[in-house]
Order: C-alpha cells, then sequence, then structure tokens
C-alpha cells in the first residue's frame, strides 16, 4: 500500500505522513557509521518517506546526510533549523549573521544547494519579537537558499510563532503523553494553513515500557517525564480498545488527528526503520474509542504538564 501523503500545509510540498528525524543520527553515531545510515534512509526513500528534518546543532546529522544521501536529493523534501551558535555556548546565539551563516553552512554539509524549509529551532517570543532571526530567514528564502520557512518548538513560542502569520509551517511536540498542542495550537495552525510537523510522535516509546528508554546518551532525562506521565496515565486502568503494540498504539494516536501533516520519527537502526515502515503500509487499528480515552486521561491528569521540546 503507497504511503498517505498530505500537502503540507499552504506550501506545495507533499509529504508521507511519516518522515525521518535525524537527531539520533547525529548524536548517537559516528562518521564511521555512513553505511548504516545510508542503508536506514534508503529502505525509507524506498518505501515513499520523503520527509528528512535534521538541524545544525544535531551532532554530525548533516554531514552524514549530505554523505548518503545527496546523490538523492531530487527525492525527499529536506528541512533543518538554524540559530544555535556552534560549538553550543562558544558565542552568541538568535543573530541575523548566525542564521545566515548556519544556513549556508547546513548547505554545504548536505551538498545541496537549497533546503525546502528552514526552521528557527525553538527561540523565544523575546527573540521572535526583536526581528531579526525572522529577517534572515526571509533574506534566505529571497535568494534561494529555502523554499520555505517555519518555527520549531513548543507552548507560548509556538503559539507566537503561529499567529504571527510569519512562518509556512510548525513542529512541534504531540503524542499521547504529550498533548498541549492539540487545544493550545492545532486550531490556530489549521485556521492559518500552516504545515503540522509533529515532533516526538510515539513519546519515546514510553508507554508500556518497563524502563526509561533513555534514547539520548547526552541527555540521561530526555523522555524521563514522558515515562512518569505514562505511568500516571497507565493507572487509570486498561486501555479501551488497546491494540497491544506499544509503538502502533503511540503513532496511531498522532496519526488519528487529521491536522497533523507529517511526523517525524527517529531512528538510528535499519531494522527498527523497516518494522516503522511495515508497520503504517497498513491501517494501524487504532480504533475512536482507543483514541478517546487517551483523550479523557489527558484532559483529567494534566493540570500542569506542559509540551516538551
Amino acid at each position: 500500500m503507497p504511503m498517505e501523503t498530505k500537502r503540507l500545509g499552504k506550501t506545495d510540498l507533499e509529504v508521507g505522513r511519516l518522515g525521518i528525524g535525524l537527531s539520533e543520527v547525529g548524536f548517537n553515531l559516528e562518521m564511521a557509521d555512513a553505511n548504516q545510515v545510508r542503508e536506514v534512509i534508503n529502505l525509507a526513500l524506498d518505501s515513499g518517506v520523503n520527509f528528512l528534518d535534521t538541524a545544525a546543532c544535531y551532532g554530525i546529522s548533516e554531514e552524514l546526510l549530505g554523505n548518503v544521501a545527496s546523490e538523492r536529493r531530487n527525492e525527499y523534501v529536506l528541512a533543518t533549523k538554524a540559530g544555535h551558535f556552534l560549538p553550543r555556548g562558544e558565542g552568541e546565539d538568535w543573530t541575523y549573521d548566525l542564521i545566515i551563516s548556519s544556513i549556508e553552512r547546513s548547505l554545504e554539509l548536505m551538498k545541496t544547494d537549497h533546503v525546502d524549509l528552514v526552521q528557527l529551532h525553538s527561540c523565544s517570543v523575546d527573540i521572535l519579537e526583536k526581528g531579526d532571526v525572522i529577517r534572515a530567514l526571509q533574506d534566505a528564502k529571497a535568494a534561494g537558499k529555502t523554499r520555505y520557512v517555519g518555527y520549531s518548538g513548543d507552548n507560548k513560542n509556538a503559539k507566537w510563532a503561529v499567529t504571527s502569520g510569519l512562518f509556512d509551517t510548525l513542529q512541534t511536540s504531540f503524542n499521547l503523553v504529550d498533548q498541549s498542542a492539540r487545544t493550545n495550537l492545532f486550531a490556530d495552525v489549521e485556521e492559518r494553513d500552516m504545515g503540522l510537523i509533529i515532533k516526538r510522535p510515539i513519546g519515546n516509546a514510553v508507554w508500556g515500557a518497563g524502563a526509561d528508554p533513555e534514547p539520548y546518551k547526552h541527555i540521561p532525562d530526555y523522555a524521563a517525564e514522558y515515562f512518569r506521565r505514562a505511568g500516571v496515565m497507565s493507572e487509570e486502568g486498561p486501555l479501551a480498545g488497546d491494540p497491544n503494540d506499544r509503538i502502533r498504539l503511540a503513532l496511531g494516536f498522532t496519526f488519528a488527528h487529521p491536522e497533523v501533516d507529517v511526523t517525524i520519527v527517529g531512528t538510528q537502526r535499519p531494522n527498527h526503520m523497516k518494522s516503522n515502515l511495515e508497520m503504517v503500509a497498513q491501517p494501524l487499528g487504532v480504533s475512536e474509542s482507543t483514541v478517546t480515552d487517551l483523550h479523557d486521561r489527558w484532559q483529567k491528569l494534566s493540570d500542569s504538564w506542559e509540551q516538551r521540546g
């Protein structure tokens, strides 16, 4: 079955609903693992995945991508992010010049003359209001370095970006243990016909996990809050219509929301990519009653549970 595609908001980009997030590859692997990364990406592209999402600060992800997939550049929509001085902490973030130089660096590393989307990487309302970084994106677009501009982030910062009308897309966290975007952002995104890219769509696979999966060695507590929330929500008892497959459940929950255009799932292992592709090649089998149950649990328990970046 061919992968379902959607138009990414008001852009002319048609994207498969499953995309690849390259942060795990960039942080957890080395240049010597290039063949492994090539296998992951080729498997995805050969199966209809056509949205690749990375960032300037995702370790060696852009360099790896340029080495293993630049010859297939016309087969995928390429999105990256900018805003952080590299190496992190050694210079000023969020300046006009930094954004421009970051985009140039990304193009060079990924061996392309343009990306399809550059996203501001989770900057604050104060920085957005100042305007320099937005002007940098607009100038990069005018110069043909990127086709579209977006914002990646959560909570009040994402709200500002969406309601400003200045961006083509929003990338934000949403999953069964992080549902705030559904009530705080989705309607505003739809009203403006923005593309909606979901990060962390399976919630780091915490639902039903026996222990915190700790996906990043350099951020040991990255999934800790999600794991805690899954435990609290699970204490409500068996889930209505539970498909008894925690990855299928998590991805099916996210896909059940029609506002979502593309979800980015990160994997560094070919066998995980293969199983993800096999899963989305058929209906995920997550029922309306399951989705409603998860909505109800969130509504009951999530008083102070903010989106997690």
